[in-house]
C-alpha cells in the first residue's frame, strides 16, 4: 500500500471507531481495476487523512457511487461486482472529499473455463467442506471425504465427479447437483448452509459443473505469493478496518482474492478477525498477528493495538531487557508497575529457579538483609543450588519424555541423571542438544539414547525435534501443506530423513542399543520423489563429510545463523520465568504467529549465542532485568496487559513444587509409594506414579514433546483436595509436624504467626494479621496447637500460596 508522503512511518494506520475531524484528504486502493470473470470481485480499501495527519479507515463508511451500474455495482463495504462488459467509474465520497476508480469489466461473454485448481478448490477451504472438522477428516463424513485443506486436488476431483456413481455431480442439469444444493441447503445438509443461493460461489460452481467439472493442469497460472493490505496498523479500542487480499500469478498477473482467502487472529482478546477480512479491535492494549491464507501461501497482518496515555515515566535499566520492554510499552501506553518487595521477589526467584520455597531461616536472613546487592546475591546463590539441577532434570524428563512404560524404571533413572549431571556441570545448551541428537549406546546406560527408544521412527522423530528444539509444529505437513506456513510435505519428509541412519537392537532388561546405520532418504507420499535431507527452509545436507546423518542435523540445528535454535531456547526459558512466551504457544514460531515484542526475542537469541548458549548466564540475566523483578500488582494503566510483561503474572505452583512446598511447610515429608523416605516431588522420576494429587494438579505423564501437557488450570477438585483432604490434614496435624513444633516451644503467639508466614508465603506478616491470627490463640487459649493449626491450614490455603507471584 502507498502512503502519503505526510504520513508518519511508524504507525501506518491510527483508525478510530468515529470519525471526529474533516477529511483532507481520500485515498483508495486500487485506483483502477479490472474484473476479468462473471464471478470476479475486487475490495476497495478507503482511507482518508485528517487535519492531524492521521490516517483513518472509511471503507465501511464512504459512499460508493456507480456512473454504469449495468458494468459494475460496488456494496456497501467497499466491494466491487461486474455485471456487464465494458467500462465505467466508481465514485468513492466521504464529507467532501470524492476520489473515482476505473473499473473494466471483461470476460463476461466469453469467460475462461473455471479452474478446479485455483478458483473451485479455494471455495471448498473458505467453506470449511475440507476442513479437519467436515469432510476432510480422515474418514470423511457420511461417506464423503476431502483431502485436508485441499492439498490433493486429484483425489478431490475424483471425490466429486466420480465416486458414489457421479451423484454428486450432473452436467446435463448442474443447478441440480447434489454438490449445490447440499451446499445452499436447499437438500438437508449435517453442516448447514455453506453457499448463499446466487452469490457469486453459487455461480462460480454452477459454472464449472455446466462446463463439464473439467480438471484443470496444476501447472497453468499457479499463485506464486499473496500479499494483504495493509500489512501493519495501529488501531484504538472497538475501531474496525478492512483488509484486501491480492494473488499473484507466475506470469505477473494479480488478482483480488480477499473474498475466498481464510482469517485467523492469534490473539483474539485484542483484535478479531471475521470471513470478509475485517479486524476488530478490543479495548485491551497489545498486539494481534492477523494470519491471512489462500491455498498454499500465507501472510501476516500486525495489529498494535495502544492505548491514550499522557507521558509515562521511563523507569530504570538494568540489562538490555528492561529497554526493550520499555520501548513496547511506551508504545503501547501503558506504564510499569513498580518494583516488588523483597519479600516476592525471593519467594518467586526461588520457586522459578529450583522449584523450592526459602526456609523460615533463609526467608528471614533475607529479609533482614540490608546490603544493597542482596537480590544479585540471592540469584547467583540459587544458580549453584542442588535444587536447581534436581528441578530443571524433571522439565527436561517431561518434555524429553523419560517415561518409564516405555524406556523401564532402570532407563527413566538413567536418563534423568544424564540429565541432572548436564545441568549441575552447566552443559551449553548447544552441546547439550547436539549429546541428545547423536545418542548412541545402551538406553539403560546414563546417557540420552533412550530418547531413540520412546520416538520410534524417523517421522516421529522429525516431529518431535522439530518441536522441541526449532519450535516448529512440522506435524501438520505430514499429509498436506501447513495450514498456517510454508512447510510442504517435501519438508516434512526431506527434515525427517536426518533419522533414517538410527539403528536399534534389543538389549538386556528390555533396554535397545541405538546404533548409527546408513540411512536413505524418505520419499514424498505422493509425488513419490526422493526427499533429501534438509534442515527446515535449509539446503539440502551435504552428507559425504560425515559418517552419522544426525551428526550432519547437529551441526545444522545448533550453528549461531540457525534462525530457529537459539529463539526457541530463549521462548522457552523466558516463558518458564516470566508465565507466558514472547511466542505463545511457546513451541509454535512461525512467521504467522510473531513474538509480542519480536525485537526482545531477538536480542535474547542473540545474547544466547555470544554467551557460548550458557544457560545459567543466560537465566542470570533473565533474573536481574527489573522487568522479572517488577510487583505482580497492576495498576490503572496495565491492568488489561496480558502480553507485554508490564507487570508480573501470577502462576500456579505446578504440582511437583505445590506438594513440596506442603510438606516443607508442615515439616512433614511425603511418602512416596515404594520410595524412600525424605525424597522430594522434584526428585520422583517415576512418571506413572499413582497419585491423587498429581494427577488434579495437573502432572505431565510425558506424553508429548509439549509443555501443554502439563496442567495448570485451576479446579475445584484442587480447592477441595487442599481444605479437606486426609492427606493435607495428616501433614497440619502431624505429631513432629511444625505445628505441633511450635505450638510445644515458648514462642510467643505472635512469634508462631510469624514463623507460619515465614514458611508458607515467605514474608513477615502485616499487624493487622498478626491481629487476626491472634484471635485463633484467644478462642483457643487452652490449646495453642489447634490454634497452630488453624493459622497454618489458612495460610495453606491461601492463594498467596498455590500461587508463585
Amino acid at each position: 500500500m502507498r502512503f502519503p508522503s505526510t504520513l508518519s512511518p511508524v504507525a501506518f494506520f491510527v483508525l478510530y471507531a468515529t470519525v471526529g475531524q474533516a477529511i483532507e484528504s481520500l485515498h483508495v486502493i486500487p485506483a483502477n481495476c479490472v474484473l476479468d470473470s462473471p464471478e470476479s470481485s475486487q475490495q476497495l480499501v478507503v482511507t482518508g487523512v485528517d487535519g492531524q495527519g492521521r490516517s483513518l479507515d472509511l471503507t465501511h463508511r464512504a459512499q460508493y457511487l456507480t456512473a454504469d451500474t449495468k458494468v459494475a455495482i460496488a456494496t456497501k463495504g467497499g466491494r466491487i461486482l461486474p455485471r456487464g462488459e465494458g467500462r465505467t467509474e466508481i465514485s468513492i465520497q466521504f464529507g467532501e472529499q470524492t476520489v473515482p476508480v476505473a473499473i473494466e469489466v471483461r470476460g463476461i461473454r466469453s469467460p475462461a473455463p473455471v479452474s478446479f485448481h485455483h478458483q473451485v478448490i479455494p471455495i471448498l477451504s473458505k467453506a470449511g467442506c475440507n476442513s479437519g472438522s467436515c469432510h476432510g477428516k480422515a474418514e470423511g463424513k457420511n461417506g464423503f471425504k476431502l483431502s485436508v485443506f485441499g492439498f490433493d486436488p486429484l483425489a478431490d476431483h475424483k471425490a466429486l465427479v466420480k465416486e458414489s456413481r457421479g451423484r454428486r455431480i450432473s452436467i446435463a442439469a448442474p443447478e441440480t447437483s447434489l454438490m449445490l444444493r447440499k451446499a445452499t441447503a436447499q437438500l438437508p445438509h449435517g453442516g448447514g448452509r455453506k453457499i448463499e443461493q446466487n452469490s457469486l460461489w453459487h455461480r462460480r460452481l454452477l459454472r464449472w459443473i455446466a462446463e463439464g467439472a473439467q480438471l484443470d493442469d496444476d501447472s497453468e497460472n499457479r499463485v506464486q505469493s499473496i500479499e494483504v493490505e495493509p500489512t501493519q496498523l495501529s488501531m484504538l479500542s472497538e475501531s474496525t478496518v478492512q483488509l484486501q487480499v491480492t494473488a499473484t500469478d507466475e506470469h505477473g498477473v494479480r488478482r483480488c482474492v480477499t473474498v475466498e482467502s481464510e482469517y485467523q487472529s492469534n490473539a483474539e482478546a485484542i483484535a478479531t478477525v471475521d470471513d470478509h477480512g475485517i479486524i476488530t479491535s478490543s479495548y485491551i492494549p497489545g498486539e494481534a498477528a492477523i494470519l491471512v491464507r489462500y491455498m498454499d501461501h500465507v501472510a501476516v497482518c500486525r495489529v498494535t493495538l495502544p492505548q491514550p496515555s499522557g507521558p509515562l515515566a521511563r523507569p530504570a535499566e538494568n540489562n538490555f531487557i528492561d529497554g526493550l520492554v520499555w520501548d513496547k510499552l511506551e508504545q503501547l501506553g501503558i506504564a510499569s508497575s513498580p518494583l516488588t518487595s523483597d519479600s516476592k521477589f525471593m519467594r518467586r526467584a526461588y520457586l522459578d529457579t529450583i522449584g523450592t520455597l526459602p526456609t523460615v531461616d533463609e526467608a528471614r536472613a533475607f529479609l533482614t538483609d540490608t546490603a544493597p546487592d542482596k537480590r544479585t546475591a540471592l540469584i547467583e546463590n540459587l544458580l549453584q543450588r542442588d535444587e536447581y539441577a534436581d528441578y530443571w532434570a524433571m522439565r527436561w524428563a517431561d518434555v524429553l519424555r523419560a517415561d518409564q512404560k516405555i524406556i523401564k524404571p532402570q532407563g527413566t533413572v538413567a536418563f534423568v541423571r544424564w540429565l541432572r549431571r548436564q545441568i549441575a556441570n552447566n552443559t551449553p545448551y548447544d552441546q547439550f542438544a547436539r549429546e541428545i541428537l547423536a545418542a548412541r549406546g545402551n538406553t539403560l546406560s546414563e546417557s540420552p539414547a533412550a530418547f531413540f527408544q520412546v520416538h520410534k521412527d524417523p517421522e516421529e522423530l522429525g516431529r518431535a525435534v522439530s518441536q522441541l528444539f526449532l519450535g516448529v509444529r512440522i506435524e501438520c505437513a505430514q499429509c498436506h501443506h501447513h495450514p498456517f506456513e510454508r512447510w510442504g510435505q517435501a519438508d516434512y519428509y526431506s527434515f525427517a530423513s536426518f533419522f533414517t541412519g538410527v539403528g536399534r537392537t534389543g538389549a538386556p532388561y528390555g533396554g535397545q542399543k541405538i546404533f548409527p546405520q546408513a540411512g536413505e532418504d524418505l520419499k514424498h507420499p505422493r509425488t513419490d520423489e526422493v526427499a533429501v535431507a534438509s534442515g527446515l527452509g535449509a539446503e539440502p545436507a551435504d552428507l559425504s563429510a560425515v559418517t552419522e546423518r544426525r551428526v550432519a542435523l547437529a551441526d545444522w540445528m545448533t550453528s549461531p545463523d540457525n534462525p530457529f535454535f537459539a529463539r526457541m531456547i530463549a521462548n522457552r526459558l523466558w516463558a518458564h520465568y516470566f508465565g507466558r512466551g514472547l511466542v505463545e504457544p511457546i513451541d509454535d514460531m512461525r512467521a504467522t504467529n510473531p513474538a509480542t515484542n519480536e525485537p526482545l526475542l531477538e536480542a535474547l537469541a542473540d545474547h544466547l549465542i555470544q554467551q557460548e548458549f550458557d544457560i545459567k548466564a543466560f537465566t542470570r540475566t533473565l533474573l536481574s532485568s527489573r522487568v522479572y523483578q517488577l510487583s505482580s500488582q497492576s495498576n490503572e494503566s496495565n491492568t488489561n496487559d496480558v502480553q507485554n510483561f508490564s507487570h508480573a503474572t501470577w502462576k500456579a505452583l505446578p504440582a511437583e513444587i505445590l506438594l513440596d512446598a506442603i510438606c516443607q511447610a508442615t515439616d512433614v515429608p511425603e511418602e512416596f509409594n515404594g520410595w524412600p523416605s525424605g525424597y522430594r516431588a522434584i526428585q520422583v522420576w517415576d512418571n506413572r506414579m499413582p497419585s491423587y494429587f498429581f494427577r488434579i494438579f495437573g502432572r505431565p505423564q510425558r506424553l508429548t514433546v509439549c509443555e501443554c501437557e502439563r496442567g495448570n488450570e485451576p479446579s475445584i477438585a484442587q480447592a477441595l483436595h487442599l481444605m479437606n483432604s486426609p492427606e493435607s490434614v495428616r501433614k497440619i496435624r502431624h505429631r513432629e509436624g511444625r505445628a505441633a513444633q511450635l505450638a510445644a516451644s515458648d514462642l510467643s503467639p505472635e512469634k508462631i504467626i510469624e514463623t507460619l508466614y515465614l514458611a508458607t508465603i515467605s514474608r513477615f506478616p502485616t499487624d493487622d494479621e498478626t491481629a487476626l491470627m491472634r484471635q485463633a490463640f484467644e478462642e483457643s487459649a487452652d490449646n495453642h496447637r489447634a490454634a497452630t493449626e488453624d493459622v497454618l491450614w489458612t495460610l495453606l490455603n491461601t492463594r498467596e500460596f498455590v500461587y508463585n507471584h
